[in-house]
């Protein structure tokens, strides 16, 4: 048990609870607003469209919010940002009840949500390391992993079952209600308040441009999952819903392979807890090779159970990338910079992927959706070996307890 250590933090544990709540109705509303759009009569470009709109907002604020979170503080910034996003997705259930909305409303609403996961996602980043003591911050990502994961485990499988009995309008909604339980989550938190800025919110960016450029993993990795975001996730998502719809029975059979995905992270999630790799990052980038697994197999047009397979072996890459990414830069970057750096690793992993979004419904409607497919697996399974051989990966060590902060 002690490897649960910071589940017996009190601000952990009250974070976690909130937190896993929203994650489970986000898992579930990707799944109803995927479904949502093709049932408006949306096409494969339009939900690219959609999904276009909700992330390139992410880009265009996330430097903002890195460092107003720093400024501010994270937990008030996060608070802010889940009120809203409880507004907006209370705004979509009501407006597909009361029918069937046009593809500009989905893209608005999907806009004002990514501005708002701008904002949220490098406080968060901040916040890992105001909620659990530092010697059991491994501990913490890892088990913030598995909740995430677990969350898409349920999420897809239920919203799968709602959907069929009742409506995605009812699946977003509940995703309102879940943002609802993360703000009370968040109001109860006892964290120290941020101190007053000392310097111009330019030169706080410059600053963690700074802490960024001079971490070579660091920059290393943000270029790899840019264009893999751009040449692999991004047809993935968009095409696999349709694929599913297509030959494998629908959204069931697609919440089944995303359940699959993160029933790999949560199993790998719970291993991870405790472990100390001497190259972390090497173990980390090992892991992506999963990614190229259920690309293939949809491109293969293998049955249900294969798909989820390989899905289940890209979810155990992922967690491992992500845990250990995650703690290695926590090690290396100062608690007060987190929230900027964060930010700038983010804003240039999704940059390229919203493009993606916009162009792959197209791409797939020329070049065909299994040739693409199989082009996404390729090139992810060539980017991790030429990422896993670079020395300034290989160079990074866990580093000895002896050592200073």
């Amino acid at each position: 048990m002690h490897r649960l250590g910071p589940l017996a933090e009190r601000n952990f544990r009250v974070f976690y609870a909130g937190y896993a709540t929203s994650l489970l109705g986000t898992a579930m509303s990707r799944i109803a607003l995927t479904f949502a759009v093709l049932d408006s009569g949306g096409s494969a470009a339009d939900l690219g469209y959609v999904f276009a709109a909700n992330v390139v907002p992410q880009v265009l604020v996330m430097l903002g919010g890195g460092v107003l979170a720093d400024r501010v503080g994270r937990r008030r910034v996060m608070l802010t940002t889940d009120c809203a996003r409880l507004a907006v997705q209370a705004t979509l259930a009501g407006a597909l009840v009361a029918g069937q909305p046009a593809i500009w409303l989905f893209a608005v609403l999907a806009a004002l949500l990514g501005t708002g996961e701008g904002f949220f996602t490098p406080a968060l980043g901040g916040l890992r390391a105001e909620i659990a003591s530092r010697d059991k911050l491994p501990d913490a990502n890892a088990l913030l992993s598995v909740v995430e994961s677990a969350a898409t485990v349920a999420g897809p499988a239920l919203a799968g079952i709602m959907i069929a009995l009742t409506s995605p309008a009812v699946v977003i909604g509940l995703d309102a209600a879940s943002f609802g339980v993360s703000v009370l989550s968040l109001a109860r938190l006892r964290i120290p308040p941020a101190s007053p800025p000392t310097k111009s919110p330019w030169q706080d960016l410059a600053d963690g441009w700074a802490q960024f450029r001079g971490q070579a993993w660091l920059c290393l990795t943000t270029v790899q999952f840019a264009l893999f975001n751009l040449f692999t996730w991004a047809p993935y998502l968009l095409l696999g819903p349709i694929l599913a719809r297509q030959y494998l029975g629908g959204a069931g059979a697609w919440g089944v392979i995303a359940a699959a995905y993160a029933c790999g992270s949560v199993l790998t999630g719970l291993a991870l807890v405790g472990r100390r790799p001497r190259r972390p990052l090497v173990v980390g980038v090992a892991g992506t090779f999963g990614y190229a697994l259920p690309c293939l197999l949809l491109a293969l047009r293998a049955p249900l159970l294969p798909v989820a397979a390989a899905a289940l072996a890209a979810g155990c890459g992922s967690a491992v990338f992500v845990t250990l990414w995650t703690t290695v830069l926590q090690q290396r970057v100062p608690p007060q910079l987190l929230g900027r750096t964060t930010a700038f690793t983010i804003t240039g992993a999704y940059a390229l992927g919203s493009i993606g979004w916009t162009v792959m419904g197209s791409v797939a409607s020329i070049v065909g959706p299994t040739r693409l497919l199989g082009f996404a697996a390729a090139y992810a399974t060539v980017s991790s070996a030429v990422v896993l051989v670079t020395p300034a990966i290989r160079a990074v060590r866990w580093p000895d307890p002896a050592d200073p902060p």
